[in-house]
């Protein structure tokens, strides 16, 4: 599959570049080699399958649909691949999205490794710059003590409020820890969230702010 998958890369490459920083062809590149970390310790997963679905993950992102030309379908359909391939990427693909915890459900094990490779990707020290960065590009407040935090809500809701960025971490990002999947991910992810936490409550200090809620 090099070839094939060397002109998958040849087609996103340029169109990752549009994105803005929090979700450009760095983090592609981030979570490709999360996963490769993750599938090294779990022998039975189909690297190919792996990689390629890490590289296409963010294609059909509806928070970039105007800059995407192309699908993951359709790039996958113009460098060759097989169809069982292409079924199965997508697949995967569908289940990596945490769309305000209504995440569809896990069906491989390659699946499983992608999710928790992106998940790892946005947590982290990683995942405070992703944060901010793209709270940055869309004009979000860095923080606001007034909102409330949600623990309920549908995929729309999800999307639809524009929250401030350190609201984010608690809508998502302080509940990754124990959304993993792989014990890779889970091992990784502890480390990870201890960092998100340290820095919440240094930016407590520093801004003399109280953020919603309080339990970590």
């Amino acid at each position: 599959m090099g070839t094939l998958f060397n002109e998958c890369i040849r087609q996103v490459r340029d169109i990752y570049e549009r994105f803005d920083a929090s979700h450009d062809f760095d983090h592609i590149l981030r979570v490709m080699k999360n996963a490769e970390d993750i599938a090294a310790t779990l022998p039975e997963a189909d690297l190919s399958i792996i990689r390629l679905a890490a590289l296409l993950h963010d294609i059909d992102d509806p928070k970039y649909a105007e800059l995407s030309s192309l699908s993951a379908e359709e790039v996958m359909q113009r460098a060759g691949m097989e169809k069982e391939t292409i079924v199965q990427v997508l697949t995967i693909i569908q289940s990596v999205s945490f769309n305000g915890g209504n995440e569809k459900a896990i069906t491989s094990i390659e699946g499983a490794v992608v999710r928790d490779a992106d998940r790892l990707d946005a947590i982290g020290a990683i995942g405070i710059a992703r944060t901010f960065a793209f709270g940055g590009a869309r004009g979000r407040k860095l923080y606001d003590t007034q909102e409330i935090s949600r623990s309920e809500m549908t995929e729309e809701e999800y999307r639809s409020k524009e929250t401030a960025s350190v609201t984010h971490f608690y809508e998502k990002l302080l509940l990754l820890k124990e959304l993993m999947v792989t014990d890779e991910g889970k091992r990784l992810a502890a480390q990870r969230h201890a960092f998100m936490v340290a820095f919440l409550t240094q930016l407590e200090e520093e801004t003399g702010s109280s953020f919603q809620p309080k339990s970590l």
